[in-house]
């Protein structure tokens, strides 16, 4: 039916199936990509848990390149920058800067999980309607074989609307997959997130409790 069908409908065939080639690739990348993200932030984040200074925690986290032990090398590093004002200014602003420094951590960590997901939401959205231009196309070039032959033989018709909804077929092929997919992928990614904002909150405990002992010591 492809080598058959007009030239327009099989570039459609092949968009298609070019789109469903995208959509398993980016399966396989993001599954390995989230599995090691999972990973490495559950490593830090016990690492954190089983610390008891934002100081052990660098010490213990140094050459990882995670997100959660950025957060905590460059909390620690505001701190050590903050340190000769507190004493004067107090801690209040040292926790602000913190809290700001592990929120956009978060959001572009987030955001570099997400690269790739964007083309699912596309071709999820995009592949039926193409589909459904092969099939239009298909089926307007079949009705002008059935004028041009001058007869409505179903042995005639049949081939040219078959080789049509072949198109609409392979359109729901690529969509399907790409929407349940990127579906799958938003839920992993936020519940990552969610684990990930644990980390930081961990770290910021650990930050006021240390401010907490420095104060008490001084004093």
């Amino acid at each position: 039916m492809f080598e058959a069908a007009h030239w327009v409908v099989q570039a459609v065939m092949i968009l298609l199936a070019a789109a469903s080639f995208v959509t398993w690739t980016v399966l396989l990348f993001k599954l390995v990509e989230i599995a090691i993200a999972r990973r490495r932030l559950a490593r830090t984040a016990a690492t954190v848990e089983t610390s008891a200074t934002l100081e052990e925690v660098v010490r213990r986290l140094a050459g990882r390149k995670d997100p959660a032990a950025f957060m905590a090398r460059a909390s620690f590093e505001e701190l050590q920058r903050s340190d000769a004002a507190l004493d004067l200014a107090g801690t209040a602003g040292l926790k602000e800067r913190v809290r700001s420094i592990l929120e956009r951590v978060e959001a572009q960590a987030g955001e570099r999980l997400r690269r790739g997901i964007g083309l699912l939401a596309t071709i999820g959205s995009v592949g039926p309607f193409v589909g459904l231009f092969g099939t239009v196309w298909g089926i307007m070039n079949a009705f002008i074989g059935i004028s041009q032959s001058q007869t409505t033989n179903l042995a005639v018709v049949a081939p040219g609307i078959a080789e049509a909804l072949l198109a609409t077929g392979l359109g729901l092929v690529a969509a399907i997959p790409a929407v349940v997919i990127y579906n799958h992928f938003v839920r992993s990614i936020a519940s990552w997130r969610l684990s990930l904002a644990d980390a930081g909150a961990a770290i910021e405990r650990m930050l006021s409790r240390d401010l907490d002992y420095r104060s008490a010591g001084r004093s």
